[in-house]
């Protein structure tokens, strides 16, 4: 059986904490920010857990992260 692949794309977005949970960035802080308030704008720059209904999958793309 071959080693399983992983799925650089979300490599590259998602981070493992210390104690196994996934970690990542809020969308919606690329552009168009004139119309956005400050104060959600600071809030956009929160990194959030992984909702959990998304951990079996993201599990399966990332194996060995």
């Amino acid at each position: 059986m071959p080693k399983m692949k992983t799925n650089r794309a979300a490599a590259k977005r998602f981070k493992k904490t210390g104690t196994g949970k996934l970690k990542r960035q809020k969308a919606y802080k690329q552009h168009i920010l004139t119309k956005k308030s400050a104060k959600t704008k600071r809030n956009l720059r929160k990194g959030v857990m992984t909702d959990s209904t998304n951990i079996k999958n993201m599990k399966k793309i990332m194996p060995y992260i």
